[in-house]
């Protein structure tokens, strides 16, 4: 098999895509311990428990039994929370790079410089290449045409923004990945697989993987309290259609004027639709914080894996909470396998003999009839009235708060 490294590993999708794909993962590395414990439950790769910063190049490469040059790839997505969509609204236009967590970044560079694999994967936030707000992807561009400089590599990066839906993931997720070859060769993304069913699609374009092609054999109604839904908003869920959100309920909806148009969060009482990819798995959801299933209750352990492509035998031995924080920052495995066969066809002169991805999730023949939808309940009516729409970006009050905020320091 051919060898990978792997950095910021967490519960592990990058890595289970490229094994799909004939890679062994000789070493990785996370600083979170429920992480590392759910990679030592499945699989036999060597894990160290720390954090990249204190991990040298030298033992990384001595537990991975390898030495400078003989890894195939090295892969890894540093933690993103600077460059994320929530992390843009809560600091406006605040440098990116200030934030602690950015300095993975400069880990995920030594390790190359030190370690100059044959090809490299580095994934993130689609907010890491932000128009005007890329400091992030400019760093690692940056720091890679100083190891060729200095090391003599000739490691040529692309990148692209991929939607893992557009390849077969029953989700849509959008995410950046960087490329590169240690030699110098081009390496072109693979074109898009699947698409909007109920568009006229191209030729050789599938249907998108939906919902529930991906859990619609699972029970409907588990027996764990923990999927039940608590807070204020849960009585109002059941009332909302499916593949719908709080926008149901706004002036421009179908539903009750009960808020203003665009003045919560895309995710804001957000639900499934069966015919549908899924909406993106949050890592750390509030109570209200979708996607929900169509039956208004949270996604199970299982459902949460099946939608980002973990195989079924993947386990877990913790609680519902860590795991849909392990997942929700996880790269769904069938696109890293989709990404890992391109890889080894284009920059390791390794094709695959098989044609069939392992990974890709089956097709179920009928979907049912979307949940019929409550009648909103009495406690909820208070709310209907008109409601103004959102000002627009940096005009709503956290934004006004922000710059006062600014403006006094």
């Amino acid at each position: 098999m051919l060898k990978a490294i792997s950095l910021f590993t967490g519960a592990g999708g990058l890595d289970l895509g490229f094994e799909a794909a004939g890679f062994k993962t000789c070493v990785a590395v996370d600083i979170d311990p429920v992480c590392c414990r759910t990679l030592r439950l499945n699989r036999s790769w060597p894990v160290i428990n720390d954090d990249l910063g204190a991990v040298s190049s030298k033992r990384l490469l001595g537990i991975a039994k390898i030495a400078p040059g003989e890894a195939d790839v090295l892969i890894g997505g540093p933690p993103c929370q600077p460059f994320s969509k929530n992390g843009y609204w809560a600091n406006g236009d605040a440098p990116r790079l200030s934030d602690p967590n950015a300095s993975t970044l400069d880990e995920y560079l030594r390790v190359l410089r030190d370690t100059r694999p044959k090809a490299l994967l580095l994934e993130n936030v689609y907010g890491f290449a932000y128009s005007g707000k890329r400091e992030g992807l400019d760093r690692i561009l940056d720091g890679i045409r100083e190891i060729n400089r200095k090391a003599k590599t000739q490691y040529k990066p692309v990148w692209a923004v991929l939607d893992a839906s557009r390849y077969g993931v029953p989700q849509r997720r959008e995410r950046i990945f960087i490329i590169a070859s240690r030699d110098g060769r081009d390496f072109k993304f693979p074109q898009p697989t699947h698409g909007e069913s109920d568009e006229e699609l191209p030729l050789g374009l599938k249907p998108f993987h939906t919902a529930w092609d991906a859990i619609g054999d699972l029970p409907e109604r588990p027996d764990d309290p923990e999927l039940e839904l608590t807070g204020k908003w849960a009585g109002l869920l059941p009332s909302v259609p499916e593949g719908q959100n709080y926008l149901w309920h706004t002036p421009r909806g179908g539903g009750l004027p009960l808020f203003g148009w665009r003045t919560r969060y895309w995710s804001f009482l957000l639900k499934l639709a069966k015919d549908k990819p899924s909406w993106t798995i949050q890592a750390q959801p509030g109570p209200a914080t979708g996607p929900f299933h169509w039956t208004n209750r949270r996604l199970s352990t299982r459902e949460l894996a099946r939608l980002q492509t973990f195989p079924d035998s993947f386990r877990f031995d913790c609680d519902r909470a860590e795991v849909q924080r392990m997942l929700g920052n996880a790269v769904p495995s069938l696109l890293a396998e989709v990404l890992a066969r391109e890889i080894r066809q284009q920059l390791l002169d390794a094709p695959m003999r098989a044609s069939k991805l392992k990974l890709m999730p089956p097709r179920r023949r009928s979907t049912p009839h979307a949940h019929a939808v409550a009648p909103v309940k009495q406690a909820y009516l208070a709310l209907k009235g008109a409601h103004p729409d959102h000002p627009g970006v940096k005009l709503g009050p956290r934004a006004k708060l922000r710059a006062i905020e600014f403006a006094g320091s």
